[in-house]
């Protein structure tokens, strides 16, 4: 959903005579029916436009000021089809497959969200297709005289559009140059040739061409990287929102890019002092850098503070933004590696180290040895690893077989097995006894008898909760690792 001149949607802008908007660097990024008539386009230079029409109203774009008057039109939006995404203020991205069911169609549900912007006034555009790319193409070809476009074969009006449709305009040109013109000629060849000669950027090209759209990190990312923060009192002034929402979006992405990524899509979240919880979602065609995302944050806080519908009764107490859409594009490599979030890491130790002691922060390395708590050897933080007792390459004879525990404790743990004519039949764990499904071994370890240690008997053991590692030690059975 798309208003093509909501910049211009403001008091001191009347769209009945030619009237243009621009961003900083005094680029066209919307004008009205006259100026288009006149030949002023979006991307054009202020002073060509101004050329081709001297009499042509020109105001400066202010995304923050335009979001708040955009936030209703998404309230009112989202009542309709849940998950609006915000791509910038006046463009809006219906996620449909719900609502398609919901309302019996496309149709009737491209008709009622018509309904519903009618309301506000202005000329607002419609384009329904597969993917964030094929709609806005689609909203994008349509005319005041046709604001609505339901794409019926999404693979053929890919295929007509002009490769100037691309995000960058080197790489159309180029494409260009070597005869290719519309996307189904560059969807025609074959990948591992624009690999070779595009690289990350034409095979991104390639699958939009093809209508797959951006592909979502596959990677799992181990813990929660969403960021908080939190505010006694709350906070109700725009200018204390806008400092909060700079840090917390340099936060999120400095965290994403320490594992190399970074998000296409982040979920903004906000609670109010009376409890009312209010939630945006943004997505950029690009992956979000820290400056980007603070915009972005900050016109969303905007439109939710001083907004005319909205307000944040009792002032703000949290702000919260998640990521989605991960991907792994969003690191600026050095030579080898990304050197801004190494030398962010390399702070973050030594204050970490500063806190907790030297002896506090150390690093794991692999070592021989028959025991799992043999097998690490730990080096303080900063420190170069000293030489191994333990060669990791020598056979130790009695050594627990690939793969090894994931967890070993620092003493062997008493652990109760019954045994029936030598095999395990029961583990019990806490007050419950639970059945024995496989098992492996013994193998035999034989102590320092010089020393006093005493043999012993290890087992792996699967039940249906997890998977142990154990040993029987003069009679009585201990728990030394457990398999993740």
């Amino acid at each position: 959903m798309w208003y093509p001149t909501w910049a211009l949607r403001r008091p001191d802008v009347s769209l009945d005579q030619p009237a243009q908007a621009v961003d900083a660097a005094n680029k066209v990024v919307a004008r009205n029916e006259p100026a288009a008539a006149l030949g002023v386009a979006v991307g054009m230079q202020r002073r060509s436009a101004e050329a081709i029409c001297p009499t042509i109203v020109t105001v400066v774009s202010d995304p923050t000021a335009d979001m708040a008057r955009f936030e209703p039109v998404v309230a009112a939006i989202e009542a309709i089809v849940p998950r609006v995404e915000i791509a910038s203020p006046g463009l809006l991205f219906l996620p449909i497959d719900g609502a398609v069911r919901y309302y019996g169609g496309e149709a009737p549900l491209v008709e009622r969200v018509s309904k519903e912007l009618s309301e506000f006034g202005g000329d607002h555009r419609i384009g329904l297709a597969a993917g964030p790319f094929a709609s806005q193409q689609a909203v994008r070809a349509t005319t005041i005289e046709a604001p609505e476009l339901i794409v019926d074969d999404d693979a053929a009006f890919l295929a007509s559009l002009d490769v100037g449709t691309l995000t960058s305009e080197d790489l159309a040109a180029t494409f260009r140059w070597l005869g290719i013109t519309t996307l189904g000629s560059l969807a025609e060849l074959p990948k591992h040739a624009i690999v070779s000669r595009f690289g990350r950027e034409g095979i991104d090209a390639h699958r939009l061409a093809r209508g797959l759209d951006r592909s979502i990190d596959p990677r799992t990312i181990q813990k929660d990287p969403s960021v908080e923060s939190s505010f006694d009192p709350p906070i109700n002034d725009f200018a204390q929102a806008s400092f909060s929402a700079k840090n917390l979006s340099q936060r999120l992405i400095s965290g994403l890019a320490f594992l190399g990524l970074a998000p296409h899509r982040v979920i903004v979240t906000a609670t109010a002092g009376d409890g009312t919880v209010r939630v945006r979602t943004w997505r950029s065609s690009d992956p979000f850098n820290d400056r980007t995302l603070a915009d972005r944050v900050r016109w969303q806080l905007r439109a939710w503070i001083e907004g005319v519908s909205s307000g944040v009764r009792g002032g703000l107490v949290t702000l919260r933004l998640e990521p989605a859409d991960l991907s792994g594009s969003g690191r600026q490599m050095a030579l080898e590696e990304d050197a801004g979030s190494f030398e962010e890491m390399q702070r973050t130790f030594v204050e970490v180290q500063a806190i907790a002691g030297a002896d506090n922060l150390v690093v794991a390395a692999p070592q021989g040895g028959r025991d799992p708590n043999q097998r690490v050897q730990w080096t303080r933080w900063g420190d170069q690893p000293g030489p191994s007792a333990h060669d990791p390459e020598a056979p130790w004879p009695g050594q627990i077989p690939s793969p090894a525990p994931a967890l070993v404790p620092p003493v062997p743990v008493p652990f109760e097995v019954s045994w029936v004519h030598g095999m395990p039949e029961h583990v019990r764990l806490k007050s419950r006894w639970v059945p024995v499904l496989s098992w492996a071994g013994p193998w035999r370890s034989v102590g320092r008898w010089w020393s006093g240690e005493s043999s012993a008997d290890r087992y792996q053991i699967v039940t249906s909760t997890g998977a142990y590692l154990c040993e029987i030690r003069e009679g009585s059975t201990y728990l030394i690792g457990v398999y993740d």
